[in-house]
Formats: C-alpha cells, structure tokens, sequence
C-alpha cells in the first residue's frame, strides 16, 4: 500500500469515529440538570403518586358501595300503592316495600283488614303503612282511589296490582263428552256472571288502575333522578301452563293478564314515558284464596306436606321469596315488559 493511501485510509477512519466529545458533553448537560432540578422534586413526586393511589383507593370505595344492599334495595322517599294489601302476596309485597324505606299505600274492600296489618306491621320500619280502602272492580272505585290518593301525594313510584279474585271450581276430568257438557256447561255455578266478575278483577281492574295513575307515575319519574317509575302486575302461574286446574276462568283471566301485561310496557314505552311494566307470575303461596283464611295477623299459612312431590322445591313459597322478587322489580331500572314465574319449578312439573 502507499503512501497516500495509508493517509487517506486513516483520515476516512478518523472522520468516522463517533467523536467523544458530545458524549462527554451529553453527560455534562445530564448531569447538570439534575443538579438543577428544585430540591423536594422527588418528594413532590412521591407525595403525588401517593395521593393518586388514595383517590383510587376511595373511588374503589365508591364503586363497592352502589353494589350493597342498602345502595340497591334502598326505598326511602319512595311512595307506592298495593291494591289488596291487606292479605296474602299483597301482605308480602306491602310489607318488603315499607321495610326498605317506602310509603306504602295499602287498598282493598275490608277497612277492618287494612286497619289490621297497619296496627300489626307499622312500626320498628324505615317506611310506613297506610289504609285506603277502595274497590278497584270497577272503573267509578278506580276513579276514587285516584281522588282520594292525589289528596296525599303528588306523585307515586311503584303502583302493585295485586287485587284478584278466583273463579267457581269444576270437575275436569271426564269419560265422555257428555260429562265433561254436565260438568263444565250444565253445572249451576258454570254462568257468564261468574266469568264477568273474574275477569272484570284479574284484568280490567288491572288495566283501569294501571292508566289512572299514569300521570302520577310519570311525575315521580321527573321528581327522583335517575328513578323510572315502575307496575307490578301480580298474575300467576295459572295464566302460563296447560291445565285449567279445575276453574277456567280463573286461569284464562290470568292468562289475559299476563299479555295485557305485555301490551301496557309496550304501549307506554311506544310513548316514551319512563314507566316499566312488569308481571310477576307466582306458584303457590300462602294466601286467602289458597288457604280460604287468614290468622288474626291477616297471614294465611299452607302445610310444607301438601306440596313436597307436588312441587321440585319441596314446599310453598315463603313471604321472602316474594319480598326479595317484589324488591327486585322496584328497583331494577332495566327491566321492562317481563313476566317471571316465581314457583319452585312448578311450571317445570305442570308444562306450559
């Protein structure tokens, strides 16, 4: 190699050797700002990461407490209506309402049985119990119980339509057709009279009661933020399964009730007013029509025996299990225009 070459070959190696001097100078500026940062930077920034972790810590907090059942089930300042409150499911649903906080109105025919279950229930409870004696069959008492409950509240959050009545019973089970005419047509007790008055209870009265309070309703949607007024629809079971269980029109009442249950939620959400309608579908629980009764304490009570094989559950249903189900209809802000059977599996055993 020459001469020249050598020269050049070093001078192309000099020209691409990474030059120590802005490292050294990267170094001195680094080295320099840190030197420069404010003294309790680093205290400053621990006292922040602190903070930060505290507020999650209590926005967590936060986040748990919606999910408690004093947050979720809480009624206070609520006010509601049940319509044959005065026994049985009604009973049931009034006093789950009044024990979490709410207003509880309590209707029916009997004022000595409404006076009752005040006398008996109202007290050592967030809410409260009240009487107002109505007939919800037909639309004049419906028309009153509006009057009379506008005269108390200006608005109403849960409106339970439970009032219902049963239908004559007859023998079903038939070896001919000429039985089943004698049993089901010719009986005394079969009459258009007895199909009219069922009905005009289970489901005209349900439908009157349920627009007649609509206003009040949709005031107490604008009154409670975040609150959509809601309409419990008490049915049954009965509406849902094949057999007549000895009285048609008891069952086909129920039946109606349940769709008219349906055509309500849809109707009045097509509207757009913030109210849900709902149906609770329930088996067999103690009641005056189940019992034919109730103790001083306006309870009716069934013996365990009577449903152990009838029934996958092994029993009636007990006063919670429609409490907790009444509660959860009050408050579930998303749920609309449903029917649900609360049974034991009853409707599992019987087939719909």
């Amino acid at each position: 190699m020459s001469f020249v070459s050598r020269r050049c070959t070093t001078l192309n190696a000099f020209l691409h050797k990474p030059t120590l001097h802005k490292q050294v100078a990267l170094r001195l500026f680094s080295s320099q700002t840190s030197r420069q940062r404010p003294r309790g930077t680093n205290n400053q920034l621990i006292l922040s990461s602190k903070i930060q972790q505290r507020n999650m810590s209590s926005t967590n907090k936060k986040d748990n407490k919606i999910f408690t059942r004093d947050s979720l089930f809480d009624l206070k300042g609520k006010v509601a209506l049940v319509t044959g409150g005065g026994s049985g499911i009604g009973l049931m649903a009034t006093q789950a309402l009044a024990a979490n906080g709410a207003k509880v109105y309590i209707t029916g025919r009997t004022k000595s049985k409404l006076d009752t279950v005040v006398s008996t229930y109202n007290k050592d409870i967030p809410g409260s119990i009240h009487a107002l004696p109505a007939d919800v069959g037909n639309k004049e008492g419906v028309r009153k119980l509006y009057d009379d409950f506008s005269k108390h509240e200006d608005c109403l959050c849960i409106l339970v339509n439970n009032a219902g009545i049963s239908s004559a019973h007859f023998q079903t089970e038939s070896e001919s057709a000429a039985e089943m005419k004698e049993n089901l047509f010719d009986a005394k007790k079969s009459t258009f009279e007895d199909w009219n008055n069922t009905y005009n209870t289970n489901v005209t009265g349900v439908y009157f009661t349920t627009l007649a309070f609509l206003p009040l309703l949709e005031k107490s949607s604008e009154k409670h933020q975040g609150w959509s007024s809601t309409v419990i629809n008490i049915s049954s079971i009965s509406g849902l399964i094949k057999s007549a269980q000895h009285h048609f029109a008891y069952n086909v009442s129920k039946g109606a009730a349940i769709h008219l249950n349906r055509l309500l939620a849809a109707e009045i959400a097509a509207n757009k007013l913030k109210i849900r309608v709902n149906s609770i579908a329930p088996g067999v629980f103690p009641s005056e029509m189940t019992t034919e009764g109730s103790d001083k304490h306006q309870k009716s009570h069934i013996p365990t025996e009577k449903y152990k094989e009838k029934v996958p559950a092994g029993r009636p249903g007990k006063d919670e299990d429609m409490a907790s189900t009444v509660l959860f209809f009050a408050v579930n802000q998303y749920l609309n225009g449903q029917t649900v059977a609360v049974d034991g599996g009853y409707t599992l055993a019987a087939g719909q």
